[in-house]
């Protein structure tokens, strides 16, 4: 799979997609993966950045099928684990961007300020092409620390039985959900009162 046809599935060219993108191939090369139909091998994620979407598009990893793990960590770390033996491997993210000129400085500055006029915008695609394209030409010693995974293996995906909460009416997946009285069933957004159910109870 190449880079476009990530960008095509994410909707644009990024640094953090160029960095994903660069995760999965130094994992499916060092693991000898081919890409996920079941749960061969699972990967785990320390952020929800653009990167998992590459991930994600690369492995064949999904939360779907229960073999793409999110920690929310904030961490640009992604750990692969193959079910078959247990080889592992971890991948930290070090690559530093490139400095910026004064005036794209700036221009990002007042992007991060919430302006969104066109010089500026035209400054922020520039900016995020350059730095994806240095992700895709540097060596993998030059974008990662790599070693082996620590995190345990997770459970295989499994199919759990539906009850119904008996505020909102809605179906919820039952070890999600607490027992309240008389052998009724309460969703979480109902227990927090955050959701306000459509039969007004």
């Amino acid at each position: 799979m190449d880079f476009a046809e990530v960008v095509k599935f994410h909707g644009h060219v990024c640094p953090g997609l160029a960095l994903g993108f660069r995760v999965a191939e130094l994992a499916v090369a060092k693991l000898e993966l081919s890409r996920s139909d079941d749960e061969e091998f699972v990967a785990i994620v320390e952020n929800n950045s653009c990167a998992v979407d590459a991930i994600q598009m690369m492995t064949g990893c999904t939360f779907g099928k229960g073999n793409l793990i999110f920690r929310d960590y904030g961490k640009q770390v992604y750990t692969f684990i193959k079910r078959r033996g247990g080889d592992s491997l971890r991948i930290a993210v070090c690559w530093q961007p490139p400095a910026e000129d004064d005036k794209t400085a700036d221009n990002w500055q007042r992007y991060l300020a919430g302006d969104r006029s066109p010089e500026v915008m035209e400054m922020v695609k520039k900016s995020k092409i350059r730095k994806a394209e240095a992700i895709l030409t540097a060596s993998f010693d030059e974008l990662f620390s790599v070693g082996q995974g620590f995190a345990p293996l997770p459970p295989k995906a499994q199919i759990y039985p539906t009850v119904i909460c008996g505020d909102c009416g809605e179906k919820v997946m039952a070890p999600k959900a607490s027992k309240v009285a008389d052998g009724k069933f309460r969703c979480i957004p109902c227990g927090e009162r955050k959701f306000k159910p459509a039969n007004g109870k």
